[in-house]
């Protein structure tokens, strides 16, 4: 899919001109895995695709390690039933892998060698139902370590893939024509050097939001380097929505990561200042909370596109009209003033 109905910006030097914002496909995973955010009918997530697709959103980020798989497949499927100039760039993520598929519920591990990577590739072409994938990434740096979400990695075993070597692999992957464009997911500065040495870093994808800044000088990086930008959890995994208080936390099911996650517990009450600023801009601009979260990180020069989660159509209509919102100095400078006064996350308050 090439046009849209939405603002749209060029991904860096790939030719590929998305919408400023993507459907994130990470709770299409299902429940029953380590990182899942509870249960989700396929058909809510079918639908909700098709009507992300509908509203002018021309892109769509999931990972093998969604559901082990599972999202894939049910992207698959989605985009199956569309008509040919209808369907989306389609991005995906590697690396990380489950020893045993049975066991679920224990962290994956992060794992690059040549061998894996292509594997990989040809699994996730088979489960999306394509012959090429747009945007290939690199889910997590480091190999054979356990991913330990919010906490320290192990360390990295003796023998462990080196970043120059799985990121030459990619690339030899997008000369094959298997991939349209290469990306690395939550790399550091250092790292994304390594990897411009030997190959162009055709995006990066940081988490970034206004509770959680760290990626600043990665996407400085990226601005300077003609690299795009697409950031994950622009609202916060949903405490950026004007939805969830403590209430909501507290009724959240089992099986979804968010109940003991300190965002969702200790640090709940500072991060809902910030929301409530939000709340603010976006009664100023006759919008929703949702709007205004995605808005802050296009704010952010070198920013291409956020990835928005959904679990049900009506989620869409929420953060779409962030996609053109431009938010003035003024909202800039109330959001950062929320962010300084509640001391929530760390890196710089405004663009």
């Amino acid at each position: 899919m090439t046009t849209t109905n939405l603002t749209t910006r060029q991904l860096g030097t790939t030719g590929m001109a998305i919408s400023t914002t993507g459907l994130g496909a990470w709770a299409m995973g299902g429940s029953d895995w380590q990182y899942a955010w509870g249960p989700q009918d396929d058909a809510d997530s079918i639908a909700t695709i098709r009507h992300a697709v509908a509203a002018g959103v021309n892109w769509i980020d999931t990972a093998a390690a969604y559901g082990l798989g599972h999202s894939e497949e049910v992207v698959g499927k989605a985009v199956a039933g569309l008509p040919e100039a209808d369907r989306p760039y389609l991005f995906t993520k590697l690396g990380l892998v489950w020893a045993d598929p049975n066991q679920r519920n224990v962290p994956p591990r992060k794992l690059m060698s040549p061998a894996s990577v292509r594997r990989e590739l040809e699994d996730s072409l088979r489960r999306l139902g394509v012959d090429h994938i747009d945007l290939y990434q690199v889910h997590y740096p480091g190999d054979g370590q356990l991913l330990i979400w919010g906490g320290e990695d192990t360390a990295p075993p003796v023998g462990a893939t080196p970043l120059e070597e799985y990121w030459q692999t990619m690339a030899d992957l997008k000369r094959a024509g298997k991939v349209r464009a290469i990306g690395l997911s939550n790399h550091g500065v250092a790292e994304l050097e390594r990897a411009e040495r030997v190959a162009h870093v055709d995006a990066i994808q940081p988490p970034f939001s206004a509770l959680d800044r760290g990626a600043a000088a990665e996407i400085a990086w990226s601005a300077a380097h003609d690299t795009g930008v697409i950031v994950y959890q622009p609202m916060q995994s949903g405490l950026l929505t004007g939805a969830v208080d403590a209430a909501r936390v507290a009724a959240l099911p089992a099986g979804d990561w968010r109940r003991g996650h300190p965002d969702f517990t200790t640090n709940l009450a500072r991060n809902l200042v910030v929301t409530d600023a939000l709340r603010a801009v976006a009664r100023r601009h006759d919008t929703t909370v949702p709007a205004v979260a995605v808005a802050w990180t296009l704010a952010w020069p070198g920013v291409t596109g956020a990835i928005v989660g959904a679990r049900h159509p009506g989620q869409v209509d929420g953060w779409t009209p962030g996609a053109g919102l431009v938010l003035t100095d003024a909202d800039l400078a109330d959001i950062a003033a929320a962010i300084t006064t509640s001391g929530a996350g760390t890196g710089p308050t405004r663009p």
